[in-house]
């Protein structure tokens, strides 16, 4: 039997809407949006909204809409590039990695809810898999 490369696709978008979906009571406790929570998380690897439009395959214009939310809700703020004094670079602020954190925890702990439903072995084998769909060709 075949493996239907769009199917897997489909059933793991549907995990990973599921997993959000179940976490959406303590990001909304902690006063965030879903696109916003992932904003926040990619803060640290790519300070620049840019970046993160990049990273999160998010137009800018929303990134841009999402990064000023943030600032506004103090999790974000903005400094002015030591390397470049034109751009500005975005840093989390206490407030913003609490947050941050506290969301990745309800985040983790939904997924191992799922996990536990597989033998360790079989986990073992899915981050195996994974890994190698990640690594370069």
């Amino acid at each position: 039997m075949s493996v239907d490369g769009a199917r897997l696709w489909t059933l793991n978008q549907r995990l990973l809407g599921v997993v959000m979906d179940a976490c959406t009571g303590e990001l909304t406790e902690l006063g965030l949006e879903t696109k916003e929570f992932f904003v926040l998380a990619e803060v640290e690897a790519s300070p620049y909204p840019a970046g993160i439009a990049t990273a999160l395959l998010l137009p800018k214009a929303s990134v841009t809409v999402y990064v000023r939310n943030l600032v506004a809700k103090g999790f974000i703020r903005r400094e002015i590039d030591d390397a470049d004094l034109r751009r500005h670079r975005l840093v989390l602020t206490a407030e913003g990695t609490e947050a941050r954190d506290r969301a990745l925890a309800a985040l983790a702990a939904e997924y191992d809810r799922r996990l536990a439903r597989i033998t360790p072995q079989d986990r073992t084998e899915l981050q195996r898999i994974l890994q190698e769909m990640l690594s370069p060709a």
